[in-house]
């Protein structure tokens, strides 16, 4: 059986540095950050107390407040960018068929500051188990595709993925494998995470995960750089409308770029770090491009996990020189975690859309807040340190990996008939 293609047809996203694809791109390109002090709940008495926030959302201006009391900010937020996505397709009942439709999307961790707060407030009680009716529904990570399908009346294929911060990468692969299989026209695919509260801070800093660089925010994410100390948190939503070429022509669909492929492995060797020599990471890759019947040469630009962890960084470049040999010189490679932080299981998605943007319009974006080259870094690659680089991007390579080891490629490219 011939495998269908599949294309991108449709974009939504809100990130710290922007609440819709325009702003999103156009701030990457220009190295905003995203990071500041929190103001989502009173961080004073933590080891961080900044963060990469979504920027001005009142849910209140997307639904009525009856039924955002109904969904955890991450589902909140799946929502829209799902609305997005879907206006931003054209999709409409009377071209699409809904039992064809459908949705695969991603979190993390999901509902984490309901389940906190719900636990908190029975501890502060007299032991009566007095819980919100909505308290399991709000903090199901599932939810989010289950509300986007209701939304919607879309009836296909429906379900969560989640590996961790490798979650929507693994979602998008799904959708597609959905669509070449011909189970569903179109996937709404993507991913919503929103865990900056006590739990979700506190919880990275016991780890050591997180940077502490409390007196200078905008700076602190600084992949590749020698003196990173950890990722800066993010919340962020993304979808992407994935459909079958033939489908997408016949209804006479904008089309962004084509989804080549993608692939999924295991490093099997720690709980939370990565396999020093980047095993799963070169695996995965490995994996992707044989997935879309792609040479390594046929590749222009990684955006790559990029976390500004000590471990991580170092890990996926000696990947990335063992899969792509003398190309990787040829290669630009940027992280743009150092603008939005670090979104967890969204981090996928978003990273796509820029890769996305980056085969449209022939442009990378930075890896900003670098300052002192890291000696046990390849000096030779280029990372698009601090301003982005114009240059020919006919295909684009998304990396995530999750604590678990689990590890997550899909690559883009320019769409031709």
């Amino acid at each position: 059986m011939a495998l269908k293609r599949v294309v991108v047809t449709g974009i939504g996203t809100l990130t710290p540095i922007g609440n819709n694809l325009n702003d999103y791109w156009n701030n990457l390109l220009a190295g905003v950050s995203g990071a500041a002090p929190i103001t989502l709940f009173d961080a004073s008495k933590f080891k961080t107390r900044f963060a990469c926030e979504i920027k001005g959302f009142d849910p209140t201006e997307f639904m009525d407040r009856k039924e955002a009391r109904k969904l955890d900010r991450f589902a909140q937020i799946a929502l829209v960018a799902s609305d997005q996505a879907v206006a931003d397709a054209g999709i409409t009942k009377d071209n699409v068929d809904p039992d064809r439709v459908g949705v695969i999307f991603a979190s993390g961790i999901g509902g984490l500051v309901t389940f906190q707060e719900e636990v908190l407030n029975f501890a502060a009680g007299d032991g009566t188990p007095r819980f919100n009716p909505f308290f399991i529904p709000k903090m199901i990570l599932d939810i989010a595709a289950g509300q986007i399908s209701m939304r919607h009346g879309f009836r296909g294929p429906n379900y969560a993925v989640v590996s961790a911060c490798a979650s929507s990468t693994n979602g998008i692969v799904c959708a597609v494998d959905t669509i070449r299989l011909g189970k569903a026209d179109i996937v709404v695919a993507g991913g919503a995470e929103a865990v900056i509260g006590e739990a979700g801070i506190g919880g990275f800093n016991a780890m050591k995960a997180m940077s502490e660089r409390n007196d200078d925010p905008a700076t602190a994410s600084r992949p590749y750089d020698k003196d990173r100390d950890g990722f800066v948190m993010g919340e962020a939503a993304g979808a992407l409308i994935l459909e079958d070429y033939d489908h997408a022509i016949k209804r006479g669909a904008k089309i962004y770029c084509e989804i080549a492929g993608g692939g999924a492995t295991a490093d099997a060797y720690h709980l939370t770090a990565p396999h020093p020599e980047g095993l799963g990471a070169l695996n995965v890759m490995r994996a992707a491009l044989n997935d879309a019947g792609m040479q390594p040469e046929e590749i222009d630009y990684i955006n790559t996990h990029g976390t500004s962890t000590p471990l991580g960084d170092g890990a996926e470049t000696k990947a990335i020189t063992g899969v792509f040999g003398e190309h990787a010189y040829n290669l630009n490679i940027s992280a743009t975690k150092s603008m939005t932080g670090h979104c967890l299981g969204a981090a996928g998605v978003i990273e796509t859309i820029a890769c996305i943007q980056s085969v449209i319009h022939d442009i990378v974006p930075p890896t900003i807040n670098h300052f002192t080259d890291d000696p046990t870094l390849d000096p030779r690659l280029n990372f698009t340190f601090n301003t982005p680089q114009k240059r020919v991007v006919n295909a684009a390579l998304s990396n995530t990996f999750g604590f678990g080891g689990h590890n997550a490629c899909v690559i883009v490219k320019k769409f031709i008939a």
